[in-house]
Parts: structure tokens; sequence; C-alpha cells
């Protein structure tokens, strides 16, 4: 990519790379590194026409998503279309393609000038 003076590394993080989550040591330290190596990486090719930035899902209609719901609406004791507007401020799982949708824009020429950034895509369930 810097060879041919143009790139685009679109990095998938978490919102949960800008937080701490219970029992997510693990997930949430791999996280929150692969969004300071998206921050150095777009540091050392800032100058070559290659940009690097991160998206960060927060809850997204997936079977991994769909198992983790299922257990806690049981525990809490209530539906799962309740947990699942309980995940965020929209009240309702975002879709795989609505990140597909910020990858897209960030490979665009239009993203040109944008590097080093990480993207929420989480119905507003972080704010920073």
């Amino acid at each position: 990519m810097i060879k041919a003076g143009w790139g685009r590394v679109i990095n998938i993080s978490s919102v949960i790379g800008k937080m701490g989550y219970p029992t997510g040591a693990a997930y949430s330290a791999s996280k929150h590194g692969l969004i300071g190596l998206t921050r150095t990486a777009a540091l050392e090719t800032a100058t070559t026409g290659v940009t690097v930035n991160a998206i960060c899902p927060g809850p997204i209609r997936t079977p991994m998503l769909a198992r983790r719901i299922q257990v806690s609406a049981e525990m809490q004791n209530v539906s799962i279309e309740e947990m699942e507007k309980s995940l965020n401020p929209m009240q309702r799982l975002l879709g795989p393609e609505e990140v597909a949708s910020m990858a897209v824009f960030l490979a665009a020429d239009a993203a040109k000038s944008i590097t080093g950034q990480s993207y929420n895509v989480c119905g507003g369930f972080i704010m920073h």
C-alpha cells in the first residue's frame, strides 16, 4: 500500500475497546490494544496515502450475541425482545450491514483525510 501510495486499513475493534466490561478483561484489553495499534499505524503512514481507522461495533445481531441475550433474558426473567431493547438508546440491535456501511465509507476516496479514528457503530451504546 505504501509503495502504491494508496491504501485503506480498517480494523474491527469494539465499543468495549473504549470502556471496561465485567468478566471481559481479555476481550476488552485486546480491543483497547487494537485501537492503540490503529492510532499508531495511522501516525506511521500519515504521509503515504494510506489511512488506518477502526470500527467499534456495539450490540450487533450475530449468533454469538443471540446466545448471550437469551441467557441474560432468562437470568433477568425478561423477554428476549425486552433484553434487546435495553442494549442501546435506539432500542434495537444493529445489523451487520450497518457496520459494513461504515467500512465502505472508510474505504472510499471520500474518506482520504480520515485516519487514526475509531468510529462507534452502536446505536448510542456509548457516545465518545
